[in-house]
């Protein structure tokens, strides 16, 4: 994948660190609010050895309240600063759905890595923007929004809808000039526990593809509703998942817990 001129070596897999800067992320919201905070959480995603850093402005959890396109630059563009003067060089992905968020970032920031829940579904013009700014591109699988997706949990057949939408979505962006595309079947998006199980136990299908798999189950709710814990309890089944998604193809796991996940994919890389 390359990104500012440097390739990311995507021969093994990499790990990316999450860094929600929102107020009411389900796990760590409000806990990234300061300069200081945002600056230590940089350097701790670069130092437990992930290969870039998620940024997020704007909670995406179920039912999580809707936020301007405004305010959504001013928690992003400052904390995208820190992060930059914290980690000089280190690659960057922004999540965000909104094409007018990625045309500021980039003037402001540089090229970062887009990671749209929405495959552009949420801003039609987000494809033709990644293009023409010639940015990687990671299209999750979502329905409705995060204000309604788990309305929208009724498949024909999850596996076979899901790569479906992942083949066309694919052909679009190949036409608007996206080289690097990146495929994350959106665990815990518009999708039931039992069928975030499911898509896992038949992610390999996923190859079919021909394109890198992010995977995304860090802390959610397939993990701690099935354990019956809390989200704070979830590391231990969050490593456990993360392990199987590396043995069925994933090609990166997104983590709040970067240094497990790192010791994760070593010793994958060791077996």
């Amino acid at each position: 994948m390359l990104l500012n001129g440097s390739l990311l070596d995507m021969s093994k897999p990499l790990v990316m660190g999450i860094l929600n800067i929102t107020p009411d992320s389900f796990h760590d919201g409000g806990r990234y609010s300061s300069k200081e905070s945002i600056a230590q959480r940089a350097k701790q995603i670069k130092d437990e050895g992930a290969s870039i850093i998620d940024v997020g402005a704007y909670s995406t959890r179920p039912g999580a309240e809707e936020i301007t396109e405004e305010e959504e630059l001013n928690r992003l563009l400052p904390a995208l600063e820190i992060v930059q003067n914290a980690v000089p060089g280190f690659p960057i992905s922004i999540d965000t759905f909104r094409s007018n968020v990625v045309k500021s970032v980039v003037k402001h920031c540089g090229g970062v890595v887009v990671n749209d829940i929405s495959g552009g579904e949420l801003d039609t013009d987000m494809p033709l923007v990644v293009g023409e700014l010639k940015l990687p591109y990671i299209c999750m699988h979502m329905r409705g929004t995060p204000q309604t997706m788990q309305q929208y949990c009724n498949y024909n057949h999850l596996i076979n809808d899901i790569i479906d939408y992942f083949s066309f979505k694919i052909r679009a962006f190949r036409q608007a000039g996206i080289h690097d595309i990146i495929c994350d079947p959106g665990f815990g998006f518009s999708k039931t526990v039992d069928q975030n199980f499911e898509l896992l136990r038949k992610l390999e299908y996923l190859k079919l593809l021909d394109v890198p798999i992010m995977v995304g189950v860090s802390r959610k709710s397939m993990i701690w509703k099935t354990l019956q814990i809390e989200p704070s309890q979830a590391l231990n089944g969050t490593t456990a998942l993360n392990m199987i998604a590396l043995q069925k193809g994933a090609t990166m796991l997104r983590v709040h817990d970067v240094r497990e996940a790192v010791e994760a994919v070593t010793l994958f890389e060791k077996v």
